[in-house]
């Protein structure tokens, strides 16, 4: 990217709404080298951002101008700039195989684990491949904001939770869901025994830690149902990849899902006797998680590939439940070399295929859309001030392609 660039996006980064920014095709590009954050939100969560922000009239004016000028100094752009890559030689064989796929990058909301199993199996058993699709797997993890990698075309579709998908579309992004991968929440928050923290009025002044960029808002509709200002009662703090902050007692309360932290803490040497668990879902404000999404026009203009994309994950989440012991091998070859044991990630599937297929549901009921579930979950986000307006799930569900995708 031109370093030139640079000083303009990072004004555009902060007088721009991000909604506003990913409706011009030209900065979309550039967008990936430079992705917009607002200063003073939770990492850098562009989530956060409204109108407040841009209250009066001078700077309405201001960043409408801004919009108008480097629209200009884009089409210039454009119009000078020879391209930087290079056209690829064919060198036949495997190359030539490859060329035939279509490439699809597909964005996890965290590290490489038995949690993707499904998609992992789908790239390895090739069911990726006999849908025509080359598929990217791409990494998340604690900073990265799934919805803005994938409305900046940095990822084609990604997975993210339903709560963050609704707060996304609440503050004006188009994005949709293409099937709903787990039917229940994961959630736990988890204290020692030792912080004496036996209920949730008993966390107010405490350190309370979860992840930051697309999936803190369940923890936040936990404390506004136990009357907790996330803002002002508790010091909420960024939880990372490991439970090392819950070990060394830098936080009072940390934030565990029963499928991958929980068996963490346990492995340790922690007894569940020596834990007190506060279950997310037995609160009453337990949401939809993991969800498949795609911007709302690439899905338009490629509904063909988004149904074939959905196929793949389904047809590989189906496989990964029915033979968990050879999945277990397929994500270990994909995991950071040190990162994980074998026997955690045993027990991560075991966990997690009960929340994508659970008792009572059928291979075709993977990924289905539960219009009960997605209600509650959206009234919670409204009940809770996650979102501002009562959501349109009619409009939030791409339940035609789950449907051909199923056939």
């Amino acid at each position: 990217m031109n370093k030139t660039w640079k000083p303009v996006l990072w004004v555009l980064g902060r007088v721009l709404k991000p909604a506003e920014v990913h409706l011009f095709p030209p900065f979309r590009p550039l967008l990936r080298h430079f992705p917009l954050t607002c200063p003073g939100t939770p990492a850098g969560n562009f989530l956060a951002w409204n109108e407040n922000s841009a209250k009066s009239a001078f700077f309405r004016v201001f960043r409408h101008a801004l919009v108008l000028c480097v629209l200009l100094l884009s089409a210039c752009s454009a119009s000078t700039e020879p391209s930087s890559q290079p056209a690829a030689a064919s060198s036949g064989g495997d190359e030539a195989a490859n060329s035939s796929l279509t490439k699809v990058k597909i964005q996890l909301k965290w590290v490489p684990q038995a949690q993707f199993a499904g998609i992992y199996a789908a790239k390895e058993k090739g069911f990726f491949a006999e849908e025509g699709i080359d598929a990217e797997i791409i990494p998340g993890g604690p900073d990265i904001v799934i919805e803005q990698q994938v409305v900046n075309g940095a990822a084609d579709v990604g997975i993210t939770g339903v709560d963050s998908l609704l707060v996304s579309r609440d503050n004006g992004l188009p994005l949709v869901s293409l099937a709903q991968i787990s039917q229940k929440s994961s959630y736990r928050l988890i204290a020692k025994k030792s912080a004496g923290i036996t209920s949730p009025a008993q966390m107010k002044g405490k350190k309370v830690s979860t992840w930051f960029g697309s999936q803190q808002f369940q923890v936040l509709a936990f404390m506004e149902k136990n009357g907790l200002d996330p803002k002002k009662d508790i010091n909420l703090v960024k939880q990372g990849f490991t439970m090392d902050q819950f070990f060394n007692d830098q936080v009072d309360v940390a934030t565990a899902t029963i499928y991958n932290e929980y068996h963490v803490v346990l492995e340790s040497g922690v007894k569940e006797s020596d834990l007190d668990v506060f279950n997310i879902e037995d609160a009453g404000v337990g949401m939809l998680e993991d969800t498949l999404i795609a911007k709302k026009d690439w899905v338009d203009s490629n509904h063909e590939m988004a149904v074939k994309v959905t196929r793949a994950i389904l047809k590989g989440w189906n496989y990964a439940i029915d033979h968990q012991d050879e999945t277990v091998d397929i994500v270990m070859s994909n995991v950071t070399e040190g990162s994980t044991t074998r026997e955690h990630q045993v027990t991560m599937l075991a966990e997690i295929a009960k929340l994508i297929r659970p008792e009572g549901f059928t291979e075709k009921q993977v990924g289905s859309f539960v219009d009960e579930s997605f209600a509650r979950t959206a009234d919670i986000a409204l009940k809770y001030g996650l979102i501002k307006k009562e959501a349109k799930l009619d409009e939030a569900l791409e339940k035609n392609v789950y449907e051909e995708a199923v056939k």
